[in-house]
């Protein structure tokens, strides 16, 4: 009788009693195809007495990538995708820029980093997460010996969506990223239609 008490008990805990786990959060996250705020990011090389900070804006769209408008210290339009970086010109248009070897591995590593993407980090990281919903943490510790040379972790925080990414390098830098008032939505504009179809 006190195990079937246990067993009921057990089968009306609500939904947020239970563990929150890896795909939990890919579900959270992949709730908001579209994603817009602002960011602040923080360079801290061992160095520089203080850090490199530059600021802007930034719209993540599943499937499309990532515009990265950068507002200072210089104006600089980037797009991230797969596919590689793209700089928008003086004129508008945009042009791809050089890539190195790797540098589409690379760009699909930053994109799951910032999108929160567990199943495309699980290839590359040992995955850690802690909280829940409202306030978690994912820790990645680099599996790859090519990795392991550069990351010593990369720590992602977040509720409902990606807040702050902070990447520890093995020398001892490390770069810091914080979004702030970012929202999800349900459609890209006019012009962010435009900007990922160049």
């Amino acid at each position: 009788m006190k195990r079937l008490l246990i067993c009921l008990a057990l089968a009306i805990l609500p939904w947020s009693a239970r563990a929150f786990d890896l795909d939990d959060l890919q579900q959270q996250l992949r709730a908001a195809p579209i994603v817009r705020g602002h960011f602040v990011q923080q360079k801290f090389l061992r160095s520089l007495p203080q850090p490199l900070t530059s600021r802007g804006d930034f719209t993540l769209a599943a499937g499309h990538g990532l515009l990265w408008l950068l507002r200072s210290p210089i104006a600089q339009d980037l797009r991230i995708s797969a596919d590689g970086i793209a700089r928008r010109g003086p004129d508008g248009a945009w042009q791809a820029l050089p890539q190195h070897t790797g540098a589409g591995r690379e760009n699909r590593l930053f994109l799951s980093v910032l999108a929160g993407d567990t199943s495309g980090l699980r290839a590359n990281f040992d995955l850690s997460l802690s909280g829940g919903p409202e306030a978690w943490q994912l820790t990645l510790l680099p599996r790859s010996v090519l990795l392991r040379q550069i990351f010593e972790n990369i720590q992602i925080n977040g509720g409902k969506l990606v807040d702050r990414i902070e990447m520890r390098e093995v020398q001892g830098d490390r770069s810091v990223l914080q979004m702030t008032d970012a929202a999800a939505a349900d459609a890209l504009t006019p012009e962010e239609q435009r900007a990922f179809a160049d």
